[in-house]
Order: C-alpha cells, then sequence, then structure tokens
C-alpha cells in the first residue's frame, strides 16, 4: 500500500525550518539548500513545495502570521469588555515570554528582509496582517466609544512594535515595556489607571 503524503504538514515542515534560521539569524543569506538542511529534505522537495525563494519566503511568512494569531486567540475570551480584548492582544504581541519573543525576532527578520528587497513588500498575506490586526483593535475602540479609533489603533499597534523591538535590543526589560503600554491603555481608554 503506497504511503500517504500529508503535503501541508511537509510544507509547514519546510517553512518551520526557514522560520528558525529566520529567528536564529535573519533571511538575507538564507538559501533553500540551507532550508533543506534544516528540515532535513532535500533541495528538490523544498522546490517542489515552494518553486522559487520568493515563494518560500512568502509562504512561510503566513505560517508565522498564524502562529502570532494562535498565540493572541489563547488569550482571549469571548466576554472580554473591549479594553481587556485591545489590552490582551497588544500584550500577546510583546515578546515578554520565549514564545514572544520567537516570534518577534523572526517577524524583525522579514522586516529586514524588505527593507533589503522591496519588491516581497507588496506580494505576502503575512505583511497585511498588522493591517487587519489595527482594524480589529479599530472595532474595539469604536465599540468603546473612543474618539478616532482608527488612529488610536495604528498608533497603539507602533508603539507595541516598537516596545517589542527595545526588549529585543535590551533598552527596557518586559515589565518596563508592559508598564508604558498599560500607561498608554490607560490614555487611549480615557481613564487614568494602566
Amino acid at each position: 500500500m503506497p504511503k500517504r503524503v500529508d503535503h501541508d504538514a511537509r510544507k509547514r515542515h519546510i517553512a518551520g525550518a526557514l522560520l528558525r534560521i529566520a529567528e536564529e539569524r535573519g533571511l538575507q543569506h538564507a538559501s533553500m539548500r540551507e532550508v533543506a538542511a534544516a528540515a532535513g529534505v532535500s533541495v528538490r522537495l523544498v522546490q517542489y513545495y515552494f518553486h522559487t525563494k520568493d515563494e518560500l519566503l512568502l509562504g512561510s511568512l503566513g505560517y508565522l502570521a498564524e502562529q502570532l494569531d494562535a498565540r493572541m486567540r489563547s488569550r482571549l475570551r469571548a466576554t472580554m469588555a473591549p479594553r481587556e480584548f485591545v489590552t490582551e492582544i497588544l500584550l500577546a504581541v510583546l515578546p515578554t515570554d520565549a514564545e514572544g519573543v520567537r516570534i518577534t525576532r523572526t517577524w524583525a527578520a522579514f522586516y529586514s528582509l524588505i527593507l533589503a528587497e522591496p519588491h516581497l513588500s507588496g506580494h505576502q498575506d503575512g505583511m497585511r496582517y498588522p493591517d487587519g490586526l489595527e482594524r480589529v483593535i479599530a472595532g474595539q475602540l469604536r465599540a468603546a466609544d473612543r474618539p478616532e479609533p482608527e488612529l488610536a489603533a495604528a498608533g497603539l499597534l507602533a508603539l507595541t512594535n516598537g516596545l517589542g523591538s527595545s526588549i529585543l535590543g535590551g533598552q527596557r526589560d518586559a515589565a518596563a515595556a508592559t508598564a508604558i503600554l498599560r500607561h498608554h491603555l490607560a490614555l487611549v481608554f480615557g481613564d487614568g489607571e494602566g
């Protein structure tokens, strides 16, 4: 009897190898051969699932977006008020634990690659993921009747991403970044408590 192949699992396995390389040392010099070696498969198999390096990069970014989405969803409950919802979403984005550091470092590798290869910026869903996240946050701010929800959502997400970079760069620790985020949430929600 022929062996059944789970093509999605194989694609995810190969993409996972690329994501590990991205986290550990960036993507500028990652090759399909290196990804194949890290995944323990042949270069031909990598090329079967991802015909070009760009396809591999873009496809892997979609899996990274799924990981961040799962991290956020694990923090949410159906009965959350808008402020609590926004707080939990943004805390999930901050690299305050090992998983958060891994995800943030990997996103940073993709952003760095796009600076070097701008042709990649418009072709992948993963780089549009922050736009969707902003819309979700803006919806919650609108539900809480906060002024200018789109601008506030964009500012909160930009602040959170900047705080994530400051954690990774050693400028501040997770507790300090969380305190800054909570302070700005209090300002946005107009209540004085963080």
